[in-house]
């Protein structure tokens, strides 16, 4: 359905992977949050302003419209400081299965199964929602450098029972009149991580295992190098041009950089949709799981944050 177009791409996206190497060891030690409360965290994002490390908290099954799901703010030094932020249990919330985060100015997104809701950055207080009529699975958000907010629907539902195909796949831009999909269709593979610079949106896929980029006014798809094992869930995008991407099938974080693909510190296993602290160079690795949080440090030559 999508063609791949012939639109010039940065080294980061035009590098050939090789057999994935070891990183060599980075100088911080590791951080783990573990048996604090957190429950099927899903998503962590660096939230430079407040200088907090927010997570996503399922609580549950993954399609459950249950009303349970909560945001945790977790400081650097890997206290938590507010387990239940925003929690869907309180009166004013409504939170089912929060998954995606992503930050557009004072405005939190959140996706959440087919609906991206809306809350204060700095109080958590709702400020609506973006409903997205037909979606089955919103997964990660992404704002793009121009302030348009994505969308990725994996086309999947994960009930008690396990995981449905649905034939949702898709990526949408949300406007001030609703959804609008940039890209559909079953060869999306289960679109899971995004990521959006000025060339176009980066998709990480989990069904398929592939890496492409998608031109956001034209739909027009560009496949690229892929890291050596799928169930691809998180990506966040380096300033030396390299990619963090998560792998639940290599139970890996990969590094695609020009020399190829590098697994990032030692193994673990379900890492979800990953964040990045681009000022003290730490991936964020919530632990589907295993109910905790990981915190790396990556050697980034010349990152001065982004």
């Amino acid at each position: 359905m999508l063609k791949s177009s012939a639109l010039a791409v940065p080294l980061a996206v035009a590098l050939a992977c090789a057999p994935a190497e070891r990183e060599p060891a980075a100088d911080a030690a590791p951080i783990e949050i573990a048996n604090v409360g957190l429950a099927t965290p899903e998503s962590m994002l660096h939230d430079p302003s407040g200088d907090v490390y927010l997570v996503s908290n399922i609580n549950g099954v993954p399609s459950d419209q249950d009303d349970n799901g909560f945001i945790s703010r977790i400081g650097p030094d890997g206290a938590v400081l507010t387990l239940k932020w925003i929690d869907g249990a309180t009166e004013p919330v409504t939170l089912h299965a929060p998954k995606g985060l992503a930050i557009k100015g004072d405005t939190l997104y959140v996706a959440d199964i087919d609906v991206v809701r809306l809350f204060d950055r700095s109080t958590g207080a709702p400020l609506g929602e973006r409903a997205v009529p037909g979606a089955t699975f919103l997964n990660d958000v992404a704002v793009g450098p121009d302030g348009t907010v994505y969308v990725t629907d994996t086309g999947i539902r994960i009930t008690a029972e396990g995981m449905q195909e649905t034939g949702t796949d898709a990526v949408y831009r949300l406007t001030a009149d609703g959804a609008v999909a940039v890209a559909q269709g079953a060869d999306l593979g289960h679109p899971n991580g995004i990521v959006v610079d000025t060339i176009g949106i980066v998709v990480v896929s989990f069904g398929s295992g592939a890496v492409y980029r998608i031109d956001p006014a034209t739909g027009a798809r560009t496949d690229l190098p892929a890291p050596p094992q799928g169930g691809l869930d998180g990506v966040v995008a380096l300033s030396d041009g390299s990619f963090l991407v998560s792998s639940w099938t290599g139970s890996r974080i990969y590094r695609l950089a020009a020399a190829g693909a590098t697994a990032v510190g030692d193994s673990v296993a379900s890492p979800a949709d990953i964040g990045f602290d681009a000022g003290r160079g730490r991936v964020l690795i919530p632990v589907f799981n295993e109910n905790k949080v990981l915190i790396r440090s990556v050697q980034v030559a010349g990152d001065s944050g982004r």
